[in-house]
């Protein structure tokens, strides 16, 4: 696998991915490049040069088998497996995350739910009894988990984001709204919807 692709080719693959995956729910075998960019308002030449990057999925003229593709991409965005997933924060937000249902069939699965408030600790969300952030290291330790999810107040983000990459955890999906300070070798995601809100309003007129 190379090993310099660029963040943001990195972050069309799983849009590709579901593009591809909707269009096999309407029953379609084989796609192009033409047809992906059309349903995804991204130019047929960008997504054939993505794709170029981890090898040749389809053929000039007949395009790409769907059903192949989503699985060499599946395969290059390590999702061919389920993933294990703690969750820090069982409030509102936390809560709403612990019950989304998308998680599942897409290679992710909450393994435990974690909340530093005495009044949460050993209530259930969505089937996780919540438990008290001094397990947190510990149940990452054992479980060798990877992957968390942070959905605590911005003032308590940063404390949380040292336990677990002290304890292991090599990618935070970050909703706090706060920027956080990792090592290079842990990877962030952030979803702010203030911030994208911000974003659209300097287009309104």
């Amino acid at each position: 696998m190379p090993t310099s692709i660029p963040d943001i080719v990195i972050s069309r693959l799983p849009i590709y991915l579901r593009a591809l995956d909707r269009l096999a729910q309407e029953g379609f075998e084989v796609t192009s490049s033409q047809e992906l960019g059309k349903r995804l308002g991204i130019s047929s030449a960008q997504i054939r040069k993505d794709l170029s990057h981890f090898g040749g999925f389809g053929k000039q003229g007949t395009g790409y088998k769907i059903t192949f593709l989503k699985d060499q991409l599946r395969a290059v965005l390590k999702i061919e497996r389920e993933w294990e997933v703690v969750l820090v924060g069982a409030g509102d937000l936390g809560t709403a995350v612990a019950r989304y249902r998308g998680f599942a069939d897409r290679g992710f699965h909450i393994t435990c739910v974690f909340d530093a408030a005495p009044d949460k600790v050993g209530k259930q969300v969505a089937g996780h009894v919540i438990q008290p952030i001094e397990k947190l290291p510990t149940v990452i330790r054992e479980k060798n988990i990877q992957i968390a999810m942070i959905a605590v107040p911005a003032e308590y983000a940063q404390s949380v984001a040292d336990i677990l990459i002290e304890s292991g955890v090599r990618a935070i999906l970050n909703y706090a709204p706060i920027n956080l300070n990792v090592p290079q070798e842990v990877h962030v995601q952030y979803i702010d919807p203030v911030l994208h809100l911000q974003q659209m309003t300097y287009y309104l007129s």
